[in-house]
């Protein structure tokens, strides 16, 4: 798909979406042809979204990034999530010999030393193996939505990612966390116990804490850092995946 193609979907998404329910957001896409790929963290959003494709796009590639540092409980919900919904999720992992590297550089926890540091470790555990797993698609779906953030505040239904060159649709983009709980509560979807101990958002257990009363859905996330921009270089635009040098104290 080239830009000026994608372009063209963005601007029919744009208008079509925001009368649609999730079901007729997916199945909008199924109509397109396109080769589709939804990366799933196993957090509610993404749950959300698997129970959507799973009736209105079951040819969409459910893949996930397993990157060696997970809670358990999230290990244990991609095999439920697996068995309830008849799917098999792909597993994309980090390269062995730049983990070694990593570890080597900055040590195994060596990401809380620096914002440098972190974003390597993102980079190999996430960034490199997300590029692996999108490899040959035309479009990305993801579980973006508006409220999770202030940097996230923009998020639109669609978009071109030019780091990959696919449309990146965000089909939840409008919703709030009310409208996903009530989805949960209403679907029976299967989601991780943590979220009931005050994670909303879960990614690697060392970077992952349950936030405070008036926080934000992410705070909990690289919550060491005093960036208000946390990220992890997936939905960042020219993220690096390469390992830099460690700067000297």
């Amino acid at each position: 798909m080239t830009p000026d193609e994608a372009q063209t979907l963005i601007d029919e998404i744009a208008s079509q979406f925001a009368a649609r329910t999730l079901e007729e957001r997916l199945a909008w896409l199924h109509d397109s042809g396109r080769r589709i790929v939804f990366t799933t963290s196993l957090g509610i959003e993404d749950q959300v979204v698997t129970d959507g494709l799973a009736s209105a796009l079951p040819s969409a590639s459910i893949v996930t990034l397993d990157t060696g540092r997970l809670f358990d409980e999230t290990l244990a919900l991609i095999t439920e999530t697996e068995r309830h919904y008849g799917i098999a999720i792909e597993r994309f992992k980090p390269e062995a010999e730049k983990i070694d590297r990593f570890v080597a550089t900055y040590g195994l926890n060596g990401f809380y030393e620096s914002v440098a540091a972190r974003h390597a470790c993102c980079g190999v555990r996430k960034v490199e193996p997300l590029g692996r797993a999108l490899a040959g698609a035309d479009v990305w779906i993801t579980g973006l939505r508006r409220g999770q953030s202030a940097a996230r505040g923009a998020v639109a239904f669609a978009e071109w990612d030019s780091d990959h060159e696919v449309l990146k649709v965000n089909p939840l983009a409008d919703w709030s966390l009310a409208e996903i709980r009530q989805r949960v509560q209403d679907r029976a979807i299967p989601i991780n116990p943590l979220h009931a101990r005050g994670y909303p958002s879960i990614g690697c257990a060392p970077c992952t804490r349950a936030v405070k009363p008036g926080e934000d859905e992410r705070a909990g996330r690289w919550w060491w850092e005093n960036d208000t921009q946390r990220e992890c270089g997936l939905h960042v635009a020219g993220a690096a995946s390469e390992l830099p040098a460690r700067q000297n104290a």
